[in-house]
């Protein structure tokens, strides 16, 4: 078990601390304090897969599960902000139905032997997903605030729905196999 698949792990074990933290303490700390637990949470996937490639500890075990732990922290989050009323369900909708399907575009490719690489847009989603989140978690309190999150709930739609189209048409031999 090597630095890089621990901080992943980590990254699991952060998620149901950041839905209790989210759910169970008084608000507006509860907010405060969860956007630092996803904070954190993010800033393992960034480091783990930096750290695994440096220290060339790239395993099967990393492969699989930080792909895993990112969309688990993600979906997290997004749910509990529809349920907090933060986010729109069609939102979270869209971007659960695009990982979803990547998933399965995943499933096929790897039956196929076909190695998909990550897609530069698939960074970007995540990038603009995590931001997303914690600016609307954040909910401060400033007049232009509100454009501010309306504008990354759409660039994180936008990057969501391009970054899967992108990866499927870059990959569609997996589709006439």
């Amino acid at each position: 078990m090597n630095l890089p698949n621990k901080l992943t792990i980590l990254r699991v074990i952060l998620i149901p601390i950041f839905l209790l933290v989210l759910f169970l303490t008084p608000s507006p700390m509860n907010r405060y304090i969860a956007v630092v637990i996803f904070v954190i949470a993010s800033l393992t996937d960034f480091l783990d897969g930096y750290l695994a490639r440096k220290w060339n500890l790239v395993s099967n075990f990393g492969k699989f599960m930080d792909p895993l732990a990112d969309k688990l922290l993600v979906m997290a989050a997004l749910v509990a902000m529809v349920e907090l009323g933060d986010l729109p369900s069609w939102v979270v909708i869209i971007i659960l139905a695009r990982e979803f399907a990547i998933t399965g575009f995943r499933t096929l490719a790897m039956e196929a032997n076909i190695v998909m690489a990550a897609s530069w847009w698939g960074k970007v989603k995540t990038t603009i997903q995590m931001v997303m989140i914690i600016v609307v978690l954040l909910g401060l309190p400033f007049a232009f605030m509100g454009a501010v999150e309306m504008i990354l709930v759409a660039l994180a739609v936008f990057f969501t729905v391009l970054s899967g189209v992108d990866y499927i048409v870059k990959n569609k031999q997996v589709l006439k196999g």
